[in-house]
């Protein structure tokens, strides 16, 4: 893990989003949302690319935003795991269909992919008080693809929350949620690009700091989802993606969890050939 950068400063509008997945449409809406807010500091807290269309068009949106406004990175598992793609060759024909649609993503921002390299996996900061500090990540402390949810119980917080901070910002579950433990307030800001909580408007963070104490507030935000679909269709990237990205579009059209209970169902009878991939995808979509 890369050492975190902190940052003592006297911000107090902050705002958080992450997990665009590569939806334009859903970025353009919330970069707007955001640039309108005028907050004092802005942080994209990872997966920006990845399961959607157009990951370079995000990505390329999102290095101007960093150079011209000073927004801040942080790395999701979806960068790591394209990076990972763009080095390392799949296992087998199996493992080369499963990840067809990162491979397809890597393909698309090889040649701007160092706008990507170097992201830190944590960001901390805080306002006047020495008692106000802030620890974002995309995951929670326990890695990136440990995120905390309504399910997480509280003894599972304490090894995925940093100690003595204020307020701890994650995402990756593509769930918004605000709770506490103990003193530690809890913001997930969920996802712009790809919800799964049954909403399908696109979703981030702001924080406030106000008499001493930060307050948190979710914002949904509806966005052109025709335009969505077109991009997904339109640019080939279901077409070219594998058979796996039906279900990724079909849990961004849902706004809801397909892909691991498709693993849980189907994974192994794939990987023993007791199924085809393409043919455990079409049972599992039919099930619907």
């Amino acid at each position: 893990m890369m050492e975190q950068p902190q940052l003592k400063v006297q911000y107090m509008k902050v705002a958080v989003f992450s997990d665009v997945q590569g939806n334009l449409p859903a970025m353009e809406v919330a970069v707007e949302h955001i640039l309108d807010w005028n907050p004092d500091l802005v942080i994209m807290a990872g997966d920006l690319v990845n399961r959607g269309p157009s990951s370079r068009a995000c990505l390329e949106l999102f290095d101007a935003l960093r150079r011209e406004q000073g927004w801040l990175p942080i790395v999701g598992n979806h960068e790591a795991w394209v990076l990972r793609c763009g080095q390392e060759r799949p296992l087998d024909a199996l493992d080369a269909a499963m990840r067809r649609f990162a491979d397809l993503t890597f393909w698309q921002i090889a040649e701007v992919e160092e706008a990507l390299l170097d992201w830190p996996d944590h960001i901390s900061f805080h306002a006047d008080a020495e008692d106000s500090w802030v620890h974002v990540t995309h995951g929670s402390m326990a890695g990136h693809r440990a995120g905390i949810s309504a399910r997480t119980t509280d003894q599972d917080l304490r090894g995925r929350l940093p100690e003595d901070v204020s307020l701890f910002v994650g995402a990756h579950t593509h769930k918004p949620l605000q709770r506490r433990l103990g003193r530690t307030g809890i913001l997930n800001v969920g996802s712009v690009g790809s919800p799964f909580d049954d909403d399908v408007r696109a979703s981030y963070g702001r924080l406030e700091l106000r008499g001493g104490r930060w307050q948190t507030h979710i914002v949904r935000l509806p966005y052109d989802r025709a335009r969505a679909e077109r991009d997904f269709v339109e640019s080939g990237f279901i077409e070219q993606g594998g058979p796996l990205v039906k279900i990724i579009f079909e849990e961004w059209r849902q706004a809801r969890v397909l892909l691991a209970s498709w693993h849980r169902r189907y994974g192994e009878a794939v990987r023993s050939g007791a199924i085809t991939l393409e043919g455990a995808v079409t049972e599992f979509l039919r099930s619907l």
